[in-house]
């Protein structure tokens, strides 16, 4: 039973027409074997695992297909369309993820992940693109999990277009800096939950280790999207379930509402009545 279970009666997380318990969202890349990638998948409690449509090498090799590794009954597949720079190309690698899925029969064939990227050094979304390829998905019929940046006024923009979920990055894809500008999560937040407290927000990329994925909970977010900071750990596994339990922790952090910061200290144990007690 996980933390969540256990401590509360927490709801799901609502993404458009899917519903899911655990709040992490795990990717399938990078991983050094494909055993190595079913354990770590099993491990993170996850229910949904985001596959890369346009560059995902779908065979190793020794020919075998990554999908053969993914129990389609446990998992919702979200397909996303990393390595495009463009919407034009974002759009048709969306179109392309959910014939795929249609033919598998996954019920995640309704969704993609859309990532339109500026330039290959920072891997930095592209504003403009992003919206715009956005806009054409939502038209189509697309739930739209959208990766953006940190800018509060982007990630209102997507909204404003029928995002689904906005997915502001915590810092650049795989560098494992964690959350580099809090403030603007939770301006993020802010503006998109203000009168819409159900609205999902997730931090997608840039995340590191267990303590990144709790304090990204604990701002408010409503989940995590990660793949590298699993994938290339040392112990994939033991870092998996890591991550799992972070996820739970700091979910049930930001519900139970932390104490105000001080500065003086503030005792534990009632004074009056203290023996010998000196007063200055």
């Amino acid at each position: 039973m996980s933390l969540v279970e256990e401590k509360t009666d927490d709801a799901p997380l609502v993404l458009g027409t899917h519903t899911l318990r655990s709040r992490l969202i795990v990717g399938t890349g990078k991983y050094d074997t494909l055993e190595l990638m079913q354990q770590s998948l099993e491990a993170s409690g996850s229910e949904c695992v985001t596959v890369a449509v346009r560059r995902e090498k779908l065979y190793d090799p020794t020919g075998r297909n990554l999908l053969d590794y993914i129990d389609f009954h446990r998992y919702t597949l979200l397909p996303n369309t990393a390595g495009c720079y463009n919407a034009r190309d974002a759009v048709r690698t969306a179109k392309l993820g959910r014939e795929i899925l249609l033919g598998l029969e996954n019920p995640g064939a309704d969704w993609v992940k859309l990532e339109v990227l500026a330039d290959t050094k920072t891997l930095l979304p592209d504003p403009v693109e992003t919206v715009l390829a956005c806009e054409q998905l939502v038209e189509l019929g697309f739930q739209v999990l959208c990766y953006t940046t940190d800018d509060p006024v982007i990630a209102k923009r997507l909204k404003e277009v029928g995002a689904t979920a906005v997915m502001p990055a915590g810092s650049p894809i795989g560098s494992g800096q964690g959350i580099l500008n809090p403030n603007n999560i939770r301006i993020c937040l802010e503006y998109l939950k203000g009168e819409d407290p159900d609205y999902p927000v997730i931090v997608d990329a840039g995340v590191g280790t267990a303590s990144d994925v709790a304090f990204a909970m604990e701002l408010g977010v409503d989940g995590v999207l990660l793949n590298t900071a699993i994938a290339h750990a040392k112990d994939p596994v033991r870092m998996a379930h890591a991550m799992r339990h972070a996820t739970e922790a700091g979910r049930l952090a930001f519900q139970s509402g932390r104490i105000p910061r001080r500065l003086y200290a503030s005792a534990s144990s009632p004074e009056d009545g203290v023996i010998g007690r000196t007063r200055h």
